[in-house]
């Protein structure tokens, strides 16, 4: 094993959903925490959160939250985020959302790109790079 590849950390939330696949919810490499895209799981029961788009974006931040935090970062260490939607017709509704929890100077940047489908049936799923606390 390389220097490089001993410098990579795996983070592991219990606050947040275990992968449902063959990936880490983050690793952390050079000051810079890599998060997998989390989409709307209840932690305790492993299944989709129902209702309304709003709901589930609010557990997909939660959840992307958990994992930064065990991570040693947050929101707000947020530099760059990805949204996945199944329809973009949801985009205004999960842009309220997303700003309510993304308030600080400098936004992240972010991209938003519609899918024909995603993990479990979901509707909406975020992956970020965020920097380490000093």
């Amino acid at each position: 094993m390389s220097e490089a590849e001993r410098d990579i950390r795996e983070i592991r939330s219990r606050a947040a959903p275990e992968p449902v696949g063959p990936y880490s919810q983050a690793v952390c490499h050079a000051g810079l925490v890599f998060a997998s895209g989390q989409i709307p799981l209840d932690v305790s029961s492993g299944q989709l959160v129902a209702g309304e788009i709003e709901e589930q974006a609010r557990s997909v931040i939660r959840n992307l939250a958990a994992v930064l935090e065990a991570a040693g970062s947050g929101l707000e260490r947020v530099l760059k985020t990805t949204l996945y939607l199944t329809d973009l017709s949801d985009f205004p509704r999960v842009n309220a959302v997303y700003a309510a929890h993304f308030r600080g100077q400098p936004r992240p940047a972010r991209t938003t790109i519609q899918v024909a489908a995603l993990p479990l049936g979901a509707r909406i799923e975020i992956d970020a790079i965020a920097t380490l606390a000093n």
